[in-house]
């Protein structure tokens, strides 16, 4: 898989270079995942009605704090993207890999969970909801989200994917109810490691890797059957 590193970029050019990247694979290009960190952004889900509902901050106050606000065409509720954040979009065919949706949902939540744990951060999945989370610093405290996910498969090739907080300002969280969750936690690598917390370059290659090492699992699984 090509790995195209985007730097930092602003929603609306990446999901551009997102749509041009999809058609080429769409016709046959070797598959991709593309980095990069977004300047500060908050997105809804393609059900961008109910998305609304889990923005707490006025489109004043985000106007005022610099945050853009997009309607977007992938699954799930409301998300904030921004420095810090290391967002991984993989354009996949999903039946080159014989994946279906939910295979392949679960195939980059267990790359962000491997991700992770090549940090020595336990991480896991919450029955009911959407992500990846892991424990919060005391354990009477509720499991906090460390990566979120929203995908769309178009024409049988993906795109979006997922969102790892490294060393997110967590701050900018406060602005929504993240993924449409009330009174549920977020966290940073940051928070968890302090100032063992690796740089993002290492962040970007451990990922990439490892969604691709997912990717192909998913090929020898369903030539296996």
């Amino acid at each position: 898989m090509r790995v195209i590193d985007l730097s930092i970029l602003d929603y609306s050019t990446a999901w551009t270079e997102q749509e041009r990247i999809h058609a080429e694979v769409l016709n046959g290009a070797q598959e991709a995942i593309l980095l990069v960190e977004h300047t500060p952004v908050i997105t809804f889900g393609r059900r961008a009605e109910d998305s609304a509902k889990h923005l707490v901050a006025s489109r004043e106050q985000l106007k005022q704090m610099g945050v853009d606000l997009v309607e977007s065409d992938r699954g799930g509720d409301i998300t904030f993207h921004g420095p810090g954040q290391l967002v991984a979009y993989p354009i996949v065919r999903l039946a080159d890999h014989g994946f279906s949706v939910g295979a392949y949902v679960k195939a980059l939540e267990e790359s962000a969970i491997a991700t992770l744990k090549e940090f020595g951060i336990d991480a896991f999945l919450e029955p009911g909801a959407i992500g990846v989370w892991t424990r919060a610093a005391r354990a009477t405290q509720p499991a906090a989200k460390i990566c979120a996910l929203g995908v769309r498969i178009k024409r049988g090739v993906s795109m979006h994917g997922i969102a790892l907080n490294v060393t997110t300002d967590l701050a900018w969280f406060n602005l929504i109810v993240p993924c449409g969750l009330a009174g549920r936690p977020v966290t940073s690598v940051q928070m968890i490691k302090g100032d063992t917390t690796p740089p993002m370059e290492e962040v970007k290659r451990v990922l990439s890797e490892k969604i691709a090492a997912c990717v192909a699992a998913g090929r020898r699984n369903n030539a296996e059957r």
